[in-house]
């Protein structure tokens, strides 16, 4: 059905405007939920095509939803959930080729990208992430930047601290020669120990996380983000920074 519990039936199908090589498009954002509904009946399916959709062979559930705007979603067990290798590095060539500029533009002086990943960070909500400082490159206590996140009512927030670690490391791209370097046990580990009470972590690479460091992460609940090389291409996509140009001239901000 469309739309969801909690959600305003204006924001269940919303425009969203893009733009690529300069030129603006329109698509459109459709929020639906699953309904719970074990099994369907064939003859629903005939009813449907005869223009009856509140038969008597009309699932309960529906009927529901078409009466009373309720939903009883399809909810499953929750899961341990990690990304492997390629569900965390660019799915497509144009975003490899936005990962690996941005690896090159910081690989000789990787804490310049410590900059590059808060900015990345707030970028997944600009209106409740708020960088309060990049810490000092010499003795930062693990922490590469800090900040807030507002909840709440906008005349009344109340706000979670973070920590984010950035980590430029070569990723891992088909048709790229040389050493790839993925995010491993060591680096979570130190970011973990560094985290405060209610604080959570967010961590920055161009490369991925191990598959060791991450599914610890997640069995042990650790409150962690992680913003891999297929996160940062997205998030800078759906910014409007459609071409590797448009990509450096965003870097030029952060000073090498």
């Amino acid at each position: 059905m469309p739309g969801a519990n909690g959600v305003a039936p204006i924001d269940d199908l919303v425009a969203v405007w893009k733009s690529f090589a300069g030129q603006r498009f329109q698509n459109y954002k459709a929020l639906f939920t699953v309904l719970e509904t074990p099994r369907v009946p064939r003859a629903w399916l005939e009813d449907l095509r005869a223009g009856r959709p509140l038969s008597d062979s009309c699932p309960a559930q529906w009927r529901q939803w078409v009466d009373e705007g309720s939903y009883r979603p399809l909810v499953a067990e929750p899961s341990i959930e990690t990304r492997t290798r390629e569900e965390q590095l660019p799915a497509n060539e144009f975003k490899q080729e936005i990962v690996l500029f941005i690896y090159n533009y910081f690989r000789n002086n990787p804490t310049a990208f410590e900059a590059c990943a808060a900015a990345l960070a707030h970028f997944q909500n600009p209106e409740h992430y708020v960088i309060d400082q990049i810490t000092r490159r010499a003795v930062d206590g693990g922490r590469d930047a800090i900040g807030r996140y507002r909840l709440g009512p906008a005349a009344d927030p109340i706000t979670l601290d973070f920590a984010l670690e950035a980590k430029c490391y070569r990723p891992e791209l088909p048709g790229q020669t040389g050493t790839a370097r993925q995010v491993g046990v060591k680096e979570t580990s130190r970011l973990i120990s560094r985290l405060r009470h209610r604080q959570f972590g967010i961590l920055v690479t161009t490369s991925y996380i191990g598959p060791q460091a991450y599914r610890e992460i997640r069995e042990d609940q650790h409150p962690v983000i992680f913003l891999c090389g297929r996160d940062i291409a997205r998030l800078l996509i759906d910014k409007g920074y459609t071409s590797v140009e448009a990509v450096d001239r965003w870097l030029q901000r952060f000073p090498r």
